[in-house]
């Protein structure tokens, strides 16, 4: 039985379970929206009769849309309490009751327990639920908090490093275009080009003496020396904005020599603080 991590997120309506969904599906898991409690015992068998590597992480939304399955919940989630593999883990979310009836009146929906005025069914909902607050391992109240202050929570809690940031780097060459996902492009074309020595022109940036040749320079070392430090200030600053991934594309002619000799060497730097990945866009080209 492989291990499989389940998060049921559920709340009030219109605490925030749309936008914690789509948190959770950028952290890799496997999310469900309004998913009868009863047949979570099924759907669990189902993933661990799966052979993907992809569905060991599961976030289920479960809430008052399905409420006449809800009473079932408590009794399919005694069903994990001996697993050693599945222990499913309640997000519950909540906000005050003023919070909520303003959210609805913004979004212009209705409360699905209304029968007409918002609170008579946030009343409702709150009575409802509330042994299943009681039985949540995590609570997050977004009365005061925005997307991204809700994403940082959920990050923090669920999250891992590799999963929160990364920095993508990549070479390229300007003759076949930018790179359309890059957020830093930085042109190495001043520098020294092997190419135009007869026999470094089939060879790529990978092959080491490519690499010596294009990092020997003088002023190699000064842009190197000075895009570092830039770095070095820049890239905390991503982090802490809440972005998931950083692009950094470095780009010379054909995308063959100079980029990919120096994204390697950045990428080298960087991936002592930073889960880094290094890619070479066009260094197959122009073969």
């Amino acid at each position: 039985m492989k291990d499989i991590q389940v998060v049921i997120i559920t709340g009030m309506s219109g605490a925030g379970k749309t936008v914690a969904t789509r948190i959770f599906e950028d952290l890799g898991y496997f999310c469900i929206d309004n998913l009868p409690p009863n047949l979570l015992p099924k759907f669990i068998d189902l993933i661990e009769d799966s052979d993907s590597d992809k569905l060991n992480k599961l976030a289920l939304v479960m809430d008052l849309r399905g409420r006449e399955f809800f009473d079932s919940l408590f009794s399919s989630l005694d069903a994990f309490s001996h697993s050693q593999k599945i222990r499913p883990k309640i997000l519950f979310l909540d906000a005050k009751d003023q919070t909520l009836v303003r959210r609805y009146k913004e979004t212009r929906r209705s409360h699905p327990l209304s029968k007409g005025r918002p609170i008579e069914g946030i009343r409702l909902e709150r009575k409802k639920l509330e042994e299943v607050k009681g039985l949540a391992q995590y609570y997050i109240d977004t009365t005061d908090m925005t997307s991204r202050q809700l994403r940082d929570r959920i990050i923090s809690q669920f999250g891992t490093e590799s999963e929160t940031f990364r920095v993508n780097m990549v070479s390229f060459g300007f003759k076949y275009g930018l790179p359309i996902d890059a957020d830093l492009v930085f042109d190495v074309r001043f520098l020294p080009n092997p190419y135009y020595i007869q026999h470094m022109r089939d060879r790529t940036g990978l092959d080491e003496d490519i690499s010596e040749y294009v990092l020997k320079w003088s002023e190699t070392k000064q842009f190197l020396q000075k895009l570092m430090e830039l770095l070095n200030f820049m890239v905390p600053q991503y982090k802490r904005e809440g972005k998931r991934q950083l692009v950094i594309a470095i780009g010379c002619t054909g995308g063959k020599h100079r980029s990919v000799a120096l994204a390697e060497w950045i990428g080298s730097k960087l991936s002592t603080d930073y889960p880094t990945s290094v890619s070479h866009r066009d260094i197959e080209k122009g073969k």
